[in-house]
């Protein structure tokens, strides 16, 4: 039976809570996003996270433990192997990764995909080593405006991009050769979680700067998911940002775009004000991510936490009384660790809604995949079986 009309999940994209039990297997132990921006940054102002039991989950400078918050609260565990973008939403939307992604951090992609992609896209490519997205563009910038080669890189992630300047290649044109890379890295040998297009403007190394009109290309998931088991009810599953991205578009009926953290909570508000939809509100909130997580900035990322936690009271107080807000994060980012990639750790979860009576805490979640099995129980009217590989539901702890 339905408990909720709409169920509101946003994705704090990276922000984790502190050290999963295995971030030693991927060299993460001591990794604490949260803590540790605000002990670096000497406390975090979150009031509205900290009515919703934030600081109750852990340890967090300036985050008060309260003894009647106002959502249910808990951390999830990551089951799957791996600690990016993809592996973390789609446990979340229901699936198991046992395998990671391959990564080419070390030596770079191997020559014959390079070979192929020239031959097939008609350019040249140049770089080939893991990068910051924003370094890059600064060292080889200058060279890609002279050679008209475009600029092949890649990260700690499983992840291809390719950087060229909009007034020397048009966007529809990076966008085909994304394509072809796309279809190139399915292959076994090359298979990674996404290819992205890393469009940038500028005439020199001084004022290189990348654009709003990234576009990613993932690898479709595998198997069903919590948005085609909604899709199937005939239900709305609205992604904003980069979520209809990171699932091929599979089970989404309204793809909203977004250019920063700020437009995307300005949509999501939007819908709550205006009563849209019957379903489920995606939303990923990629800024603390790409902007201050890889660019190891505590500041700016501070900040960003900070200004959402403003706009997060409007999107509170504009909520009806049969909506569901869950927060969450997708896996960490820790702006203060050594290196410039994910962390693997525990991600917060806030369940809110205005007829919740006497939110507490709940047990640790074996799995972020609970979050989209819960999500599917509460639409679930007819008690049908589902095929999740992982999840349980805590539907019943919240209402």
């Amino acid at each position: 039976m339905k408990n909720f009309n709409r169920v509101f999940l946003v994705v704090l994209d990276s922000v984790g809570i502190g050290e999963a039990h295995d971030a030693e297997d991927y060299g993460d132990k001591g990794a604490n996003t949260l803590g540790n921006i605000a002990n670096s940054m000497n406390g975090l102002n979150v009031p509205n996270m900290e009515k919703m039991g934030l600081g109750n989950i852990a340890d967090i400078k300036g985050v008060k433990r309260v003894e009647n918050s106002i959502a249910y609260y808990t951390k999830a565990t990551e089951l799957s192997k791996g600690k990016d973008t993809i592996t973390g939403h789609w446990e979340i939307a229901g699936i198991h990764i046992e395998k990671p992604f391959q990564v080419f951090t070390d030596n770079g992609f191997p020559q014959s995909l390079i070979d192929e992609l020239e031959e097939k896209t008609g350019h040249k490519f140049f770089g080939n080593i893991a990068a910051s997205g924003t370094a890059i563009i600064e060292d080889l910038g200058e060279e890609h405006l002279k050679t008209k080669s475009l600029i092949l890189y890649t990260s700690a992630d499983s992840v291809l991009q390719i950087a060229a300047n909009e007034e020397i290649i048009p966007l529809e044109e990076l966008y085909r050769v994304c394509e072809i890379a796309r279809e190139i890295t399915l292959k076994e040998e090359y298979k990674v979680g996404r290819v992205i297009a890393r469009p940038f403007i500028g005439n020199n190394k001084e004022n290189f700067k990348r654009t709003s009109n990234r576009k990613d290309y993932a690898l479709k998931p595998p198997t069903s998911t919590m948005l085609d088991e909604l899709n199937l009810m005939n239900l709305d599953v609205v992604g904003i940002g980069k979520i209809a991205d990171i699932y091929c578009n599979q089970g989404i009926t309204k793809s909203i775009k977004s250019k920063s953290n700020d437009m995307g909570m300005e949509e999501t508000i939007k819908i709550a004000k205006e009563n849209m939809y019957n379903g489920l509100i995606f939303l990923n909130l990629v800024d603390f991510d790409s902007m201050y997580g890889h660019r190891r900035d505590p500041k700016g990322y501070k900040e960003a936490l900070e200004k959402f936690d403003v706009q997060l009271s409007t999107l509170l107080n504009e909520l009806n009384d049969d909506d569901l807000l869950i927060i969450t994060a997708d896996h960490g980012n820790d702006p203060t660790f050594e290196g410039t990639d994910h962390t693997r750790e525990y991600v917060p979860v806030l369940v809110y809604s205005k007829k919740l009576t006497e939110p507490k805490e709940i047990d640790v979640l074996k799995s972020m995949a609970d979050i989209g099995v819960s999500i599917v129980d509460n639409f679930n009217k007819d008690n049908k079986k589902f095929n999740f590989a992982i999840g349980e539901s805590f539907l019943n702890k919240i209402i």
